[in-house]
């Protein structure tokens, strides 16, 4: 080759690689995009990540494949996105116990939020419901705090992992209402439910979505809900700050993200996908059904600002209780 046809070969592919990521992104997505849910399979977090994975796959035009990566808090699947491609194919259920939480717990974690993600949508911020197996022989709050107390550490409560919301939710209001619980960690609600349901342990704080269909069936019986107010689903349950503890107050958000490095272009598409999604009254429904109440699209900015202002309460929650998990 000589020195012309070489110089025309280096400037031809300075100019293609120039444009590739540009025509890349004009073209996203081509192929299935994977969705990574850091808990198992039935938990609230799954069945949220499937819904969104329904719609993004009908608004893209591309199947959107569920992945289960359970483990650590959220860390195992968080990592798994942190090191992967960044190329838009693979996205992240997240949640405040990944974002928020996880950091102000350990002092070493595989991932960092704001280092490896960039996250693209809330989708929703729901309230725990404090629920009890049948088994247990209290219809109120009081009376819940009075046969713990004459039960101390024989009640076991269940979480999604330590130190993600629910089991921090289950650790508050043990220490406001100074009752010995003992924490019963597992690897997702949706394993913390099965033996809930069955008796194996006395009570979870549970998410919305989750909770209300045993609850409304009669298997579990729920005492009280999170939020400031009484919520539509359970007209009729009292709020854990009215039943006598007013500086209760917990919600749990789930989002998507993306590797920080995804280009832009992509992020933008997926983003805008996902905002539809958040306007579509289909989609807003099918999640109010499930109990998830559905937020409307934020802003990068104004993502930024509800997790920074979810960081800041929680860490002096966690200052409050004196909880490490190193």
């Amino acid at each position: 080759m000589n020195w012309r046809a070489l110089s025309a070969f280096i400037v031809g592919l300075v100019a293609m690689l120039a444009v590739g990521p540009q025509a890349r992104a004009a073209d996203y997505p081509t192929r299935p995009i994977k969705l990574v849910v850091p808990y198992a399979a039935g938990g609230p977090t799954d069945v949220l990540g499937r819904l969104v994975g329904e719609y993004l796959g009908r608004d893209l035009k591309q199947p959107v494949i569920v992945e289960n990566k359970a483990g650590a808090q959220g860390a195992i699947g968080a990592e798994a996105v942190a090191r992967s491609e960044p190329d838009g194919y693979t996205l992240f259920v997240t949640a405040a116990s990944i974002f928020v939480l996880n950091p102000q717990l350990y002092k070493k974690l595989p991932y960092e939020p704001a280092k490896d993600f960039r996250m693209l949508a809330l989708i929703t911020d729901a309230p725990v419901i404090m629920e009890v197996h049948p088994s247990v022989p209290a219809k109120t709050i009081a009376e819940f705090v009075a046969y713990a107390r004459n039960n101390p550490g024989k009640l076991n409560f269940g979480s999604a992992g330590t130190g993600g919301t629910t089991h921090l939710a289950g650790e508050m209001f043990r220490q406001m209402a100074g009752v010995d619980l003992v924490h019963v960690p597992y690897k997702g609600a949706g394993p913390a439910l099965g033996d809930l349901l069955s008796g194996n342990i006395q009570l979870m704080f549970d998410t919305l979505g989750t909770a209300l269909p045993p609850v409304r069936s009669g298997l579990l019986r729920a005492l009280g809900v999170s939020s400031a107010q009484r919520i539509p689903d359970l007209p009729d349950l009292p709020t854990i700050a009215e039943s006598g503890y007013p500086d209760y107050a917990v919600s749990v958000w789930y989002g998507i993200a993306a590797p920080s490095r995804v280009p832009d272009d992509v992020a933008d598409k997926i983003k805008a996908s996902l905002d539809r999604g958040l306007n579509d009254q289909a989609f807003r429904a099918s999640l109010e059904r499930i109990g998830f109440p559905p937020l409307r699209p934020k802003s990068l900015a104004e993502i930024d600002t509800f997790v920074a202002a979810d960081r800041a309460r929680w860490a002096d929650v966690i200052k409050a209780l004196n909880i490490s998990l190193d």
